[in-house]
């Protein structure tokens, strides 16, 4: 899907959005790439000499998927325009795995676990050359915007 798809679903912007592409979706599973370019900015002041993708960030490209995910079912499931946004909750089980290194893409696939009212659980992964680089599971709920 492209870039205004994206946007469309989510409230994040550049340079915050860890998000480029969707590559597959149904109504509980998504699958995501995002490509850390090798000048990003971020790798400066990183591990200088040796940078390498903070944790938090390749955290935040899962959860950004997650919510293009629950942005996406609610946007089909609305008979009216629905104002909801995901908003990140609650963090558990995360555990990196592998280093992500400049000019290295992620594969990222986010699951629906289970949703009770208002709260969503999920689990995802973020993979390169497909190896595990972190794993978490999370919660969503969805406020008014």
């Amino acid at each position: 899907m492209s870039d205004a798809k994206i946007l469309s679903l989510i409230p994040h912007r550049p340079p915050f959005l860890w998000v480029d592409r969707i590559i597959s979706q149904s109504d509980e599973h998504i699958e995501t790439e995002k490509t850390f370019p090798e000048d990003l900015d971020i790798f400066t002041g990183h591990y200088p000499g040796n940078p390498l993708m903070p944790g938090v960030i390749l955290c935040e490209a899962i959860f950004q998927s997650g919510a293009l995910l629950l942005a996406d079912a609610l946007s089909k499931s609305a008979e009216t325009p629905n104002t909801s946004i995901p908003v990140l909750t609650k963090i558990n089980e995360t555990r990196f795995k592998r280093r992500v290194l400049p000019g290295e893409t992620i594969t990222i696939s986010v699951h629906l676990l289970e949703t009770i009212s208002s709260v969503c659980i999920l689990k995802g992964i973020a993979k390169v050359y497909g190896k595990v680089a972190v794993k978490t599971e999370f919660c969503c709920a969805l406020i008014e915007s």
